[in-house]
């Protein structure tokens, strides 16, 4: 597409913590390399320095611009930009000042979640037709979905994501030490704290009837050794788990994430987290939806970033 016909996207809201503005990211990284548009995503500021395209690209865009900007070549500069908020609230502000004074190139479009709609498909009739009329294009909410469009271009969104060497080592470590006891490991997403109260606690589980499920998923594959890692946002046992091969995240969570996406399936209570791990692991996922989920090995999927948690 030539370069003047291109439009740019621009997140205006935070929406949750790492995971949740992966998801966000990746979506619309997607809707651009489909369209051929670019994306900037100020908001992703608190995350950037954790993976290898975003550390060095302080306006965290798509395409990558492939080399550093002159703000990114100030020495101190990028970290404390990226410690405020200044970058994402000078852009609000400039929204606002744009309804009555031109500040972006126009015409300017806001697509916003479709409250009342559980996700908003960005390759619906009605978004395509918003896109088309705008020039400047804002984002707002978080439930936007495209798991076309993502499938079509997983490579190139996963590629983006790549974790810094760091933690990209002590990720792949954890799950290494478990292989050398088993045939396959399986990733537990175990998340408790926060979940007491999201959704008034649907989907706060105990230790025990985790333990219960590992145990049934562990029965169906037999002949094999079966290891499980375990990643919380809670300190955990091995007591815990009684009679299973049990190993443990570090406890960061990025390493968390991606530790959980190189293990060879995983199951977990509907998050983003896991879904992202399954995502850029290409690792089959069963989300537990409720205590009495069965666990059946026919059942679980890679992740297409189609799903919002609910």
């Amino acid at each position: 597409m030539p370069y003047e016909d291109r439009k740019l996207f621009l997140i205006l809201g935070r929406c949750g913590r790492l995971a949740n503005r992966i998801t966000l990211l990746a979506t619309f990284i997607a809707l651009a390399e489909e369209l051929g548009h670019r994306l900037i995503n100020l908001t992703f500021h608190s995350y950037a320095h954790l993976f290898e395209t975003t550390r060095q690209d302080l306006l965290c865009q798509y395409p990558s611009p492939g080399k550093q900007g002159w703000l990114d070549s100030v020495p101190g500069l990028p970290p404390l930009i990226r410690k405020t908020r200044v970058a994402p609230n000078f852009l609000k502000v400039a929204y606002r000042i744009n309804e009555w004074m031109p500040v972006f190139p126009g015409p300017t479009v806001c697509l916003r979640q479709v409250w009342g709609q559980h996700i908003t498909a960005l390759g619906s009739p009605e978004i395509q037709s918003l896109i088309r009329a705008g020039k400047t294009i804002f984002i707002s909410g978080w439930a936007f979905r495209a798991p076309d469009f993502v499938g079509r271009h997983k490579e190139k969104i996963r590629n983006y994501f790549n974790p810094i060497k760091s933690h990209a080592q002590a990720s792949r470590q954890v799950v290494a030490g478990l292989r050398e006891q088993a045939d396959i490991v399986i990733g537990v997403h175990v998340r408790q704290g926060d979940y007491a109260t999201w959704r008034k606690g649907r989907y706060l589980f105990p230790t025990a009837r985790y333990a219960a499920w590992m145990h049934d998923l562990a029965d169906q594959f037999p002949g094999s050794k079966i290891a499980f890692l375990v990643c919380s946002n809670e300190p955990r046992s091995a007591k815990e788990f009684p009679g299973l091969t049990v190993g443990f995240g570090t406890g960061i969570p990025v390493e968390d994430l991606y530790s959980l996406a190189e293990c060879d399936r995983i199951i977990g209570p509907v998050s983003s987290f896991s879904q992202w791990a399954s995502f850029y692991g290409e690792k089959p996922l069963l989300f537990l939806t409720n205590a009495n989920t069965p666990i059946k090995r026919e059942q679980f999927r890679i992740s297409m970033l189609g799903e919002v948690p609910d």
